[in-house]
């Protein structure tokens, strides 16, 4: 006859495990978000850029269009100006 007895410790350590388990899920989700926010930003970085080279060899309406979408700016003056800023 096999007899055992359940002791606290048992019950600690699982809920530690637990508790350990749950942060390294969500500092995993944060390290993940982050980094997919930055790689939001380089990416509308590298299409502004790409859109300013089109817009310096070929001035469409278009291409205005696609920059104030992506400035948020609708006055033509100042998407040239931040055209020159990038294209230097």
């Amino acid at each position: 006859m096999k007899f055992e007895v359940k002791t606290k410790d048992d019950e600690f350590w699982k809920s530690s495990f637990n508790f350990l388990l749950a942060l390294a899920l969500l500092s995993f989700i944060v390290v993940l978000s982050n980094l997919s926010i930055k790689l939001g930003k380089i990416s509308r970085y590298y299409e502004i850029n790409y859109f300013c080279n089109l817009l310096t060899i070929e001035k469409s309406s278009t291409n205005f269009k696609k920059l104030s979408k992506l400035t948020n700016q609708n006055n033509r003056q100042k998407i040239w100006d931040l055209c020159r800023e990038i294209v230097k």
